[in-house]
């Protein structure tokens, strides 16, 4: 039973992630080196976030229950904005590194283009976010011990791997939103993204009342994945095509930089 839970819940929630990366990302070594960069900025994020984390929580009172409770609070807003702060910079750089593959590269047109940059790195976000969220959880659903058997719910493991799946997805989604929006100078896009991250995050607070942060969550993957699509060059039209398999270049793994 615990390898079914376990095995379980790791193809739920990195099962989507991987089969884009195998599909879309590991044929290119250019791509991947960006999406470990990714993953990187999305670590170095954490390690700062964690850092202020410790000192507040050793200067704080820890018997003050109010107190711990707001310093959560407190390191969940932090975490969600460092991390935006950090794909901000990521894009920065990457805009640099572009121009510079430019010069290198012999042809005409960039190596690789600024929406597949969006794509790559927002998964890398997504992979070592999902990682970080699920590792323990999936060691502890091995066992030894039965989930449930105090009276709590016994969907913790299961509503864990599909907030997972939706926080990858999210990521993934938020990255091509955000780099279009730094294209553009859209800032107000920036800030409904951070404003929805944020939103996220705090549906959290909501558990073990999982229909409660499950449920909305799943509807802003929903309306972000969308509004990504079309900042993507989506249409309806070769969406069609696409499900259809009638435009093989509407494929990211086909797709050349404009």
């Amino acid at each position: 039973m615990t390898a079914s839970v376990f095995f379980g819940c790791t193809f739920i929630a990195f099962g989507p992630a991987i089969a884009l990366f195998l599909f879309t990302i590991a044929r290119d070594p250019l791509r991947v080196i960006f999406l470990i960069a990714g993953a990187f900025f999305w670590l170095c994020s954490l390690l700062l976030s964690s850092l202020v984390w410790f000192i507040t929580v050793q200067i704080s009172n820890k018997e003050s229950s109010s107190q711990q409770k707001g310093l959560l609070i407190f390191g969940v807003v932090l975490s969600v904005l460092l991390q935006e702060t950090f794909r901000f910079g990521y894009y920065k750089l990457l805009k640099k590194a572009n121009e510079g593959l430019l010069m290198l590269s012999a042809e005409e047109t960039m190596p690789i283009s600024i929406r597949q940059l969006a794509y790559v790195s927002g998964l890398g976000f997504g992979f070592m976010s999902g990682a970080f969220s699920m590792v323990n959880i999936l060691a502890d659903s091995v066992g030894p011990g039965t989930i449930g058997i105090h009276g709590d719910s016994q969907h913790y493991f299961l509503s864990s791997a599909f907030m997972t799946m939706a926080i990858i997805l999210l990521h993934m989604f938020w990255g091509v939103v955000f780099f279009d929006s730094c294209e553009k100078q859209h800032w107000w896009s920036l800030a409904v993204v951070v404003i929805s991250h944020l939103l996220v995050s705090c549906l959290t607070f909501q558990n073990p009342q999982y229909v409660g942060s499950l449920v909305p969550t799943y509807i802003i993957v929903f309306l972000v994945g969308l509004w990504a699509f079309f900042c993507s060059g989506g249409s309806l039209r070769n969406l069609k095509l696409c499900l259809t398999c009638k435009d093989k270049d509407f494929l990211l793994a086909n797709h050349r930089p404009r």
